[in-house]
């Protein structure tokens, strides 16, 4: 078979990539349907935009998506990467790979972040999830008892999600971070309302 495909490791078939969108998942529905139960219904979809792929972590999954090891929420592809989607692996072939830089793809630019560290952030944006038409995220304590971890520990991984989301010192700081998590589509689809005072005490 000719053309950009993935092959999916447990069962050797090959399937092609559609010319605009491909989604992959256990569901019903999806373009690419893979069987291992840690595999989300809707996992991830491989976007298209002229000779460049890209792999986007939709923001549903427990395990993860990953790019030759590494968890990714967005991804820049070259033929022959290794993708994983909880336990299910896959490999991308038949795409052109000259000139491509290893980078994430631009005006997209998530960093890659560790599990715990997407378990993090995924807690500190919760509340955003609910119907609420005012909500403020997550403070370190309640993301330390969603985690069963230490509130210090909490606060160290919010410290290294400062830096690699490039939030400022200065007020709101939870907010903003949970902000730039959620316009980036890591955790969910709507952004939490911006807000001037300080709510829910430091980090």
């Amino acid at each position: 078979m000719e053309g950009p495909r993935l092959e999916i490791a447990s069962t050797g078939s090959v399937v092609p990539l559609l010319a605009e969108v491909t989604t992959i998942g256990r569901g019903k529905y999806v373009d690419v349907r893979l069987s291992e139960p840690d595999v989300s219904l809707l996992h991830a979809e491989i976007v298209r935009r002229g000779p460049y792929f890209y792999l986007v972590d939709l923001g549903l999954p427990r395990n993860g998506t990953r790019v030759n090891g590494r968890l990714i929420a967005r991804r820049l592809l070259a033929d022959g990467d290794v993708l994983s989607f909880g336990a299910a692996r896959c490999r991308i072939f038949g795409i052109a790979t000259d000139d491509l830089p290893d980078v994430d793809v631009p005006g997209s630019p998530a960093p890659e972040l560790t599990r715990r560290e997407f378990d993090v952030v995924a807690s500190l944006c919760r509340p955003a999830m609910a119907d609420e038409s005012f909500v403020t995220p997550a403070t370190a304590r309640q993301i330390a008892a969603d985690l069963v971890v230490t509130e210090a520990a909490v606060k160290q991984h919010l410290l290294r999600l400062y830096v690699k989301f490039k939030i400022a010192q200065g007020e709101n700081r939870r907010i903003r971070l949970a902000n730039e998590v959620m316009s980036l589509g890591l955790v969910g689809g709507r952004q939490l309302p911006a807000i001037t005072g300080r709510a829910g005490g430091p980090a």
